[in-house]
């Protein structure tokens, strides 16, 4: 009896059907978890991991991994293992810098768990319903600052209007779902659905009316344009991307007009260079063009295969030494992910890093509302790396692997079916 109750169990616990279903929806837990909290997502990716393993066959792994999507991130984390040879720093050093290449692993496993399930969806309307949550409280902390100031309403260590992580992580995740946003409305146009295209038009300005007016990310202002550039003209031809130009650029103008904070953002970024070259005087701006300088001649030092992994610290720790101003401030990443993985791994590090943007962008070439976000996830995390170490860090990190491997996933699946690419665009 005792044995019959035991296999029944482990029957239950073990059931593939059934983790298949729980992996997906804890998939959409940490969708769903990833712009407010860290903790809450740590612990829905363990327990997300947990219930997919069991899940997956070798034959699927070997498919993913046999692919540029799937395989240059892991080939990416394996030359970082590698380069723990050469590090010359101690060996805990080298260990936490392979902690930023670690989440590249699971791109391969989303691809496939996401090639065979039906649930990708509602991952990114879980993002998105999270995102909208996020947006509301953001507007309400905003407009209780504007008419109580005296009462100083805000999140401690938060800026107004930025209720959880920072105004770059919320600046990107408002982007993102701006522009998914934009491409439904345009496809609800299409099929004459204006009322619908006109509310999703609505939340997507909603969106960006925050990034402008109340958490401006300056990485966000640089990748709105160069986003619009690049896709409106996939979408609606060079003359449709004339007519976008002319509006964009009106409703620029419009924004800096009227908007304070944006000036205040821009303008105090340029006095900052301005004060930096002339006074040497520390501040944001001036900090970042120091470790670029510094960075720059780190690569020469090493330019191959770079200094080791786990050897940034140290080099700017080491850089630090006797200087004054910004030069006296040790960095522990370079705030630029092109430099960060270059230093450390060397132009092959480098090359594999790009390779792998290029297959991602690759797997998204085709048409389509879900093809349109990915492109928006990969070319955002790009240029935005321009300006930080996205990938190492924890949720610009996750937001990149989990929107490639949900969304490339989604792809692929469409790709083998054409009844569900018509059943995912509806």
């Amino acid at each position: 009896m005792a044995d019959a109750v035991n296999g029944k169990f482990f029957g239950r616990a073990f059931d593939r059907a059934a983790l298949e279903r729980l992996a997906d929806w804890l998939a959409v837990a940490v969708a769903v978890t990833l712009p407010w909290s860290t903790s809450a997502t740590g612990i829905c990716l363990v327990l997300w991991l947990l219930a997919l393993l069991p899940t997956l066959d070798a034959a699927a792994l070997r498919r993913e991994l046999s692919s540029a999507a799937g395989g240059l991130p892991v080939l990416l984390w394996a030359f970082a293992i590698l380069g723990l040879a050469w590090g010359d720093v101690s060996f805990a050093e080298r260990l936490a810098g392979v902690g930023g290449y670690n989440k590249l692993l699971i791109i391969p496993l989303l691809l496939a768990q996401f090639r065979r399930s039906e649930r990708g969806l509602p991952v990114l309307y879980g993002f998105l319903a999270s995102c909208l949550l996020l947006l509301l409280v953001s507007w309400a902390l905003e407009i209780i600052w504007i008419v109580a100031p005296e009462k100083k309403f805000y999140v401690h260590d938060k800026l107004p209007g930025v209720p959880v992580k920072d105004y770059i992580a919320q600046s990107t995740e408002f982007l993102v779902c701006a522009f998914a946003l934009l491409a439904l409305a345009l496809e609800r146009a299409r099929a004459r659905r204006a009322a619908v295209a006109a509310g999703l038009v609505l939340l997507a300005v909603l969106f960006l009316a925050n990034i402008f007016y109340v958490a401006v990310g300056r990485t966000a202002l640089v990748v709105i344009p160069i986003l619009l550039l690049i896709l409106v003209p996939r979408e609606f031809g060079w003359k449709g991307a004339l007519v976008a130009l002319v509006a964009g650029s009106v409703l620029a103008g419009a924004t800096w007009v009227s908007s304070p904070f944006l000036r205040e953002r821009v303008l105090g970024s340029i006095n900052d260079v301005v004060s930096y070259r002339t006074d040497n005087t520390v501040s944001s701006a001036s900090l970042r063009i120091e470790f670029w300088k510094k960075s720059l001649g780190f690569i020469e030092q090493a330019p191959i295969v770079g200094h080791g992994t786990g050897t940034i610290p140290k080099l700017f720790r080491d850089a630090a030494v006797n200087e004054s101003g910004p030069g006296a401030f040790a960095a522990v990443n370079p705030h630029n992910q092109y430099f960060a993985v270059a230093i450390e791994l060397g132009l092959v590090g480098l090359a594999i890093l790009i390779a792998m943007w290029v297959a991602h962008l690759a797997l998204f070439r085709g048409g389509g509302i879900i093809a349109w976000i990915g492109l928006v996830v990969v070319l955002q995390n790009v240029f935005s790396s321009l300006f930080n170490s996205h990938l190492f860090d924890f949720f610009h990190g996750w937001f990149y692997v989990f929107g490639v491997g949900v969304l490339g996933g989604m792809v692929r699946r469409a790709c083998a079916s054409p009844s569900v690419a018509t059943l995912e665009a509806r």
